[in-house]
């Protein structure tokens, strides 16, 4: 995938971009996170992203985080419109024995945080993100071959143009590198609904 298209909306202090591999070094005390629940808002993390106004594709990549060792350290994939519009999903470390693997959707300037359990082991996760106009699905995957739906949703401002790529952040007093690669840009793979029609 060209990655020469991609902006950075906030840049890390170290970051390194190959022809398809891009890494980056989290800087403490960095996050997307707004209001719901901890009343905070947080909106410093960094985001690499690409614009476009396709209504209809998927978005693949491959994120390596072995070190990852802090509560809340995280990379993931994004759409981040503006501060109090976008989602992302990732796996976000806890401690030595499980992580939460989710998903965070905020639609004006609130978020929400899906989240399932998953070892502490694991260090690598695939995502996709597929967009239906201003509807969209994130999956992820062990292998980036078998995909499964950690989220639908709508995004109020998710329509025309829109920015989508990558993210890695450490809320808490720590840092670590992200690592992220086979980065693809497909036609979409999240299928039209099959079972009943719209009213």
């Amino acid at each position: 995938m060209d990655l020469t298209g991609f902006q950075w909306t906030r840049e890390p202090e170290s970051c390194k971009i190959d022809v398809d591999r891009i890494e980056i070094i989290t800087k403490p005390h960095t996050d997307l996170w707004q209001r719901t629940y901890y009343h905070f808002q947080n909106d410093n993390a960094p985001v690499l992203q690409m614009e476009t106004e396709e209504p209809y594709f998927s978005f693949v990549v491959k994120t390596e985080f072995a070190e990852s060792h802090h509560r809340f350290d995280q990379c993931g994939v994004v759409m981040y419109l503006d501060s109090e519009n976008w989602l992302k999903g990732s796996v976000e470390y806890e401690n030595e024995e499980y992580q939460h693997l989710g998903s965070v959707v905020t639609n004006h300037g609130y978020s929400d945080w899906a989240t399932t359990v998953i070892d502490a082991s694991v260090k690598s996760m695939w995502y996709r993100l597929s967009r239906r106009e201003d509807d969209y699905c994130i999956e992820c995957s062990a292998d980036g071959i078998r995909f499964r739906q950690m989220r639908i949703c709508h995004m109020h401002k998710g329509k025309g143009r829109i920015r989508f790529g990558i993210y890695a952040c450490s809320p808490e007093k720590s840092s670590f590198r992200a690592v992220f690669s086979a980065m693809q840009l497909l036609d979409c793979q999240w299928k039209a609904h099959d079972g009943q029609q719209p009213d």
